[in-house]
């Protein structure tokens, strides 16, 4: 019952705002992170995106690329890329590539989506389980940001404390709805000074790595471009905080309080 109503949710949403035009986030936008575990430097992380074309679709590509670095990766490697194709009208993901290395683990899983087939459902195919049909408007783990950027947090005078957001993903081949709680606005210190930002709490799932459903937290800046400054996870083994460092090609300038 409780996935129905999200999928429900999940696709009244993107019904509503599927034809929006971008104007939070353009081609070019390129942000650079660092991973912290403690006072430690563990990883780097960068999120990009271009122009290009797909077959004889011009689409855009957004890379994220996360690595370890020094000690940890003398340890334990790790080179996580995920990748979305999304067409530039919709918003909609039109392939993922998800490339995983961690360790001795891998993982390469390529997922075209069919968004026009049918008007009541998309299309999906992984190179590993075949075909599936989803929900309408269904977004990639990566495509699903872009979206809540341009089209949730636009809509920043509606934000209410406490009220969750759900987008409707596919990840790892199965539907994973992404449900983001609003907790307020706090400022958050970054490398280029103080940033204003609205921070979210994604709804995480107690067990293996959390204690609560408020264990990650995501801010995103309090101005045109909803850039996402950082991230926090707090898991078993203690904290990560991926902080923004660097940032380029952004439609508007970035709003800093202090430097």
């Amino acid at each position: 019952m409780r996935r129905t109503i999200l999928i429900i949710s999940a696709f009244a949403m993107c019904t509503l705002l599927l034809e929006a035009q971008v104007n939070t986030y353009r081609p070019g936008e390129k942000i650079e992170y660092i991973i912290h575990y403690g006072p430690v430097t563990g990883g780097v992380a960068t999120l990009e995106l271009k122009s290009t074309s797909l077959g004889d679709s011009e689409v855009w590509h957004s890379r994220m690329e996360a690595r370890t670095v020094g000690i940890t990766d003398a340890f334990f490697k790790v080179v996580d890329i995920y990748e979305v194709y999304m067409n530039p009208t919709t918003q909609l993901p039109v392939r993922s590539v998800r490339n995983v290395r961690e360790g001795r683990y891998r993982k390469y899983n390529v997922v075209d989506f069919d968004h026009d087939t049918r008007k009541d459902s998309a299309i999906l195919t992984s190179d590993l389980t075949g075909k599936h049909v989803t929900p309408p408007g269904i977004h990639d783990i990566i495509s699903c940001f872009y979206f809540f950027r341009n089209n949730v947090l636009t809509s920043e005078t509606a934000l209410e404390i406490g009220k969750t957001y759900t987008i409707m993903t596919w990840f790892t081949d199965e539907l994973y709805p992404i449900i983001l709680r609003y907790k307020g606005i706090e400022e958050v210190k970054t490398k280029m000074g103080r940033i204003s930002c609205y921070k979210f709490n994604p709804v995480t799932e107690v067990g293996r790595l959390f204690k609560t459903e408020e264990d990650m937290s995501f801010w995103f800046s309090a101005d045109k471009n909803f850039l996402p400054v950082k991230i926090r996870f707090d898991i078993f083994v203690g904290s990560f905080n991926v902080e923004m460092v660097s940032y380029s090609g952004l439609i508007h300038p970035l709003e800093i309080i202090k430097k």
